[in-house]
């Protein structure tokens, strides 16, 4: 069974840090560009980050540029979102998701998501 687990999720202050983790399991995780997608409280699902199942390349939404590193390890089956210098408009709940490409217009697998909640 394809399965996505994010984790790492909690509450911090404005201006620190936390590190999301996805766990993956059920399919070919090298085979996959692997990314994460938010909803805050009231708003739309939007996109974060995507890191690139062949070369690494990374890609992050306007709002987190420069305060977000994604990262993945492959033997590990696990990607991570290193979040830093956090808002109160991060606070959201993040999921994790699989697709063919970061450029792919569909997400293939979708995963549980875990709860940032940023204070002010």
């Amino acid at each position: 069974e394809v399965q996505l687990q994010a984790s790492g999720g909690g509450l911090v202050q404005a201006g620190g840090s936390l590190r999301l983790s996805c766990a993956a399991s059920g399919f070919t995780f090298d085979d996959y560009a692997i990314g994460w997608f938010r909803q805050a409280p009231g708003k739309e699902r939007e996109w974060v980050s995507c890191i690139s199942m062949s070369d690494g390349s990374t890609y992050y939404a306007d709002s987190v540029k420069g305060r977000f590193i994604i990262s993945r390890d492959n033997a590990k089956k696990t990607m991570y979102l290193h979040m830093n210098s956090l808002k109160p408009e991060d606070t959201a709940i993040y999921y994790c998701a699989a697709a063919r490409a970061c450029t792919a217009l569909h997400v293939d697998y979708w995963g549980k998501g875990t709860l940032v909640t940023v204070s002010s």
